[in-house]
C-alpha cells in the first residue's frame, strides 16, 4: 500500500459521509498517473501555492489602493485567511479539508489589478465580459505554466468558478446556484466572514469609520472586536450545521442577519464611499488606457506581450495580460507607456 493509498483509506474512515473523497475524485481534464505520497487533492493545492500568479496575490489590491501601512491586507493575506477559515470549519464538520484548503488557496487567483475596479472596467470593456471567478478558472486551466494549465481536479475547478457571490444571498436555498461540494460550499461563506471583518479593520485602521460606527446589532450579536466576530460567526456556522439534519450549511437567524448588516454597511460606508470610489475612477482609468494602447498599437503589444497564443484572439490575449498584473506593475507599465520621458543631453 503507497502512502497516498493510506491517506485515501483513512479519509474513508474519518470524514464525514457527505464529504468528498479523493479517491472518489471525477478526474482531470487530462488524465493522470497518481501520486505515491500525496492524494489528489493535495497535489492541487501544492500546484497552486507554487504558482506564479499565486505569488502576485501580493500586490494585488484588497480595499485600499497603495496603502502605506505594513497591516493591510493584500489579496495574498485575505486569501490566507479565508483558507485558515475554511479549514477550521471543514476539520469540524469532518468535510475534507486539504480539497477545502485547495479551493480556498485559488479562489481569487484571476482578480485584477487594484481590486474590483479593475474587474468592473474589463467587464465594460472586454467584449464578453470579465468576472474574477470565470478568470481564476482560466487561469488553472489555460494560463498558468505558459499555457499549459495546472490540470487541477474537477472538484477544485468547480469550487474556484462557484465562489463568488458579492452581494447575492450568502447561503441560498437553491443548490443549482452552488458548488458541488460542501467543502466549496464552505470556502465560499468563508470568503464573506473573511472579507467583512478583515475589511472592516482595515477601515478603522485607516479611518475611514471609527468603531462606534459599526451598528449595534452587530456589536451585541458578533462581538465588540475582530477576534470575538470571526468566532462568533466560525462557531455558529459550525453548530447550525451540525444541528441540521441534511447536509446544509447553516447559520442560526441572528447570526445570519447580522452578518448581512455588516456586508451592507461596509458597502454603505467603506467601498462606495467617496475616497474610495475617488481611487477606483483614477484604477479604472489606467486600466482602460493600458488595454487599448496594447490592442491597438502592434509595437507596444509585440514589445510587452509578444504573440497571441493559438486559439485566443487579441481581445482575450491583452485582457489576460492586464488581469495578471500586480498593481505596482500597472502603474509603472502606464507610467512607461504614456509618461513623457525626458530628453538625454550630454
Amino acid at each position: 500500500m503507497t502512502i497516498r493509498e493510506r491517506l485515501e483509506q483513512e479519509e474513508r474512515r474519518t470524514l464525514s459521509p457527505f464529504a468528498a473523497l479523493s479517491a472518489e475524485t471525477k478526474g482531470r481534464l487530462i488524465p493522470e498517473e497518481p501520486c505515491e505520497i500525496r492524494t489528489d487533492f493535495q497535489r492541487d493545492r501544492d500546484r497552486i501555492i507554487h504558482s506564479k500568479s499565486f505569488r502576485r496575490l501580493k500586490h494585488k489590491t484588497q480595499v485600499f489602493l497603495s496603502p502605506s501601512g505594513d497591516h493591510y491586507r493584500t489579496r495574498l493575506t485575505h486569501t490566507l485567511e479565508v483558507a485558515q477559515i475554511a479549514r477550521t470549519v471543514a476539520k469540524a464538520l469532518q468535510f475534507n479539508e486539504v480539497l477545502t484548503e485547495a479551493i480556498a488557496l485559488g479562489h481569487d487567483l484571476g482578480h485584477t489589478p487594484f481590486g474590483h475596479a479593475g474587474e468592473a472596467v474589463l467587464n465594460e470593456i472586454f467584449p464578453g465580459g470579465f468576472s474574477h471567478h470565470e478568470q481564476s478558472l482560466r487561469v488553472v486551466d489555460v494560463l498558468e505554466k505558459n499555457g499549459l494549465g495546472l490540470n487541477l481536479t474537477a472538484e477544485v475547478r468547480d469550487g474556484i468558478l462557484k465562489h463568488s457571490k458579492r452581494k447575492e444571498e450568502i447561503l441560498p436555498g437553491d443548490p443549482a446556484s452552488l458548488p458541488a461540494t460542501l467543502e466549496a460550499r464552505v470556502v465560499r461563506v468563508c470568503d464573506i466572514i473573511a472579507y467583512v471583518n478583515h475589511d472592516l479593520d482595515d477601515a478603522i485602521r485607516g479611518g475611514v469609520i471609527v468603531g462606534g460606527d459599526i451598528p449595534v446589532i452587530c456589536l451585541e450579536v458578533l462581538g465588540d472586536s475582530h477576534a470575538r466576530r470571526i468566532d462568533t460567526m466560525v462557531k455558529d456556522l459550525i453548530f447550525a450545521t451540525l444541528e441540521g439534519s441534511a447536509p446544509e450549511l447553516r447559520m442560526h437567524h441572528s447570526t445570519y442577519g447580522a452578518l448581512v448588516t455588516l456586508r451592507d454597511f461596509l458597502y454603505e460606508r467603506v467601498y462606495e464611499i467617496h475616497a474610495v470610489h475617488e481611487d477606483f475612477v483614477r484604477a479604472k482609468k489606467i486600466i482602460c488606457e493600458l488595454y487599448y494602447r496594447l490592442l491597438e498599437d502592434e509595437t507596444v503589444f509585440r514589445q510587452q506581450i509578444g504573440e497571441i497564443p493559438p486559439g485566443t484572439s487579441k481581445e482575450q490575449t491583452v485582457c489576460d495580460f492586464i488581469a495578471g498584473m500586480t498593481d505596482r506593475y500597472a502603474l509603472h507599465l502606464h507610467e512607461k507607456i504614456f509618461m513623457p520621458k525626458p530628453w538625454m543631453v550630454y
